[in-house]
């Protein structure tokens, strides 16, 4: 059988790092199963896609030819109430957990708009996919906006601006599935701003596509084989740009690929062994602090007094353009729904998200920076930036039971109304935040392990890492527990 040697200088197999986190027995047994399944039923997923393609219509357009629900209205007695819900109370904060359990199949078993991309690519010009595209920041610049946007659109309490989003979105979908790549998902690989979020946190999933006979070599790009998302199959090790659509999967071919399960979290544990990528770390920290600034501007009092004296600065200085009514493309124009926001708005929300995405950005890097620095210290191998970018992962756990929390807050509402009450709601909150916290530091243990930091002198670089996940709790606090 043929070996590899590993940067670390071990002697390993083609398939050593896959066989490390393998689920043995009846894991195995269940996993195949589990692969059997959707192999067997694999041709008839586009009309799962074409199903879903309708429940994105229905939700997206049906409230646009309502009337507005009634104060009293529930998920139960008018769609416009439930089709809110099921966005925001539903797929929003579940999609983020399905991860941990199944990775990015969300992707591609069920996305309308992946789907939808890859449709028109086949009637379309199939252009060479552009390097603005392939760039690292294309994805993070899509997240950003379509995140920042949302908030001043009111994108959680209008349907035009469900609607808006969405339908945005999945224009920008079938249009770069028209002009790039040959019967691949361009869109899904490079520029859809839920996709990355969705492949950082699937490196902490249970569930991994693997080659059964691996190459050597890192991950690399490429526009042939089977894979829609570009994957090198044979040189696979990341799971971030996996999708989980199942056509490489051949049980009966010996180079084929195989669904495996592994303890969560496992890739990031070992993310040395599985592509550490700095631009996906910094990704980490940005949205992160875009989320957090999502939440806390509509919370916090701080921020209307911020805005009281912006617009007394604009009086003084006779800036009239900044008290005018908003563009209604820009920001949420509702007068009938006592909801009609200014210039002035658009400028604080914008400026205030912004502000704090930059400030935890720091924050996070510089924490993530000090334990690498002092790794380095006490006995950790590779250059500082290599160790910032293992590093940088662990705040995964944290940073997802942020989004999950803060801005998926209305899963747990109906919580309120068992016999938990508030309290239990905020119990149940807190728990899982909780778990984040105490998952990141534990994948900072276990990174700074692989980076050959001694038991003995592991606490140094540790207590500044634990400090950035505490902090993002402290930041997040209103999210849980309010002011």
């Amino acid at each position: 059988m043929t070996v590899t040697i590993s940067a670390e200088g071990r002697r390993m197999s083609p398939c050593a790092d896959s066989q490390e986190s393998r689920a043995p027995g009846l894991g195995r047994r269940f996993a195949g199963a589990i692969e059997s399944f959707f192999v067997r039923f694999r041709p008839y997923l586009p009309w799962v896609h074409a199903a879903m393609c309708v429940v994105f219509v229905a939700i997206m357009v049906v409230p646009l030819l309502l009337p507005d629900p009634p104060e009293s209205a529930t998920p139960l007695t008018h769609f416009t109430t439930f089709a809110n819900y099921a966005v925001w109370g539903l797929w929003f904060p579940l999609l983020f957990l399905s991860v941990i359990f199944t990775g990015r199949s969300w992707c591609g078993l069920l996305c309308p708009m992946g789907a939808a991309s890859e449709w028109v690519n086949k009637i379309g010009l199939q252009r060479p996919i552009p390097g603005w595209l392939r760039w690292e920041g294309t994805p993070v610049i899509s997240f950003v906006l379509t995140t920042v946007l949302g908030q001043t659109l009111g994108v959680r309490d209008h349907a035009e601006a469900a609607a808006g989003i969405f339908g945005g979105t999945m224009a920008a979908a079938l249009l770069i599935g028209f002009l790039y790549g040959r019967k691949k998902r361009a869109w899904c690989r490079h520029a859809c701003p839920i996709g990355r979020v969705l492949g950082l946190y699937s490196r902490m999933g249970a569930v991994q596509f693997a080659p059964k006979v691996r190459l050597p070599g890192q991950d690399s790009y490429t526009e042939k084989g089977v894979c829609p998302t570009l994957i090198d199959l044979s040189r696979k090790k990341e799971s971030r740009h996996c999708i989980e659509c199942f056509r490489c999967v051949n049980p009966q071919a010996k180079g084929s690929v195989r669904m495996e399960l592994r303890r969560p979290g496992v890739e990031i544990e070992q993310i040395r062994d599985h592509r550490a990528n700095p631009v996906e770390a910094w990704f980490l920290f940005l949205d992160t602090g875009v989320a957090l600034g999502a939440f806390l501007w509509l919370v916090l009092p701080q921020y209307q007094k911020w805005r009281q004296a912006l617009g007394a600065w604009a009086i003084d200085r006779q800036w009239d353009w900044l008290l005018q009514i908003g563009s209604p493309l820009l920001v949420s124009v509702h007068p009938e729904r006592a909801e009609v926001f200014l210039w002035l708005d658009f400028v604080m929300i914008v400026g205030f998200m912004l502000a704090c995405m930059v400030a935890l950005t720091v924050l996070l890097a510089a924490t993530t920076s000090a334990s690498a620095r002092l790794a380095g210290l006490v006995g950790g191998d590779g250059t500082f930036g290599q160790r910032f970018a293992e590093l940088g992962y662990q705040y995964a756990p944290v940073a997802m039971m942020s989004l999950v929390i803060g801005l998926g807050g209305m899963l747990f509402e109906p919580i309120k109304h068992t016999p938990l009450g508030v309290p239990g709601m905020h119990a149940i909150k807190g728990g899982l935040f909780l778990l984040g916290v105490i998952w990141s530091i534990w994948l900072a243990d276990r990174i700074l392990v692989r980076q050959g930091v001694a038991p003995a002198r592991r606490w140094i670089p540790l207590m500044p890492a634990a400090a950035g996940s505490i902090a993002v709790g402290i930041a997040w606090w209103p999210a849980i527990f309010g002011l």
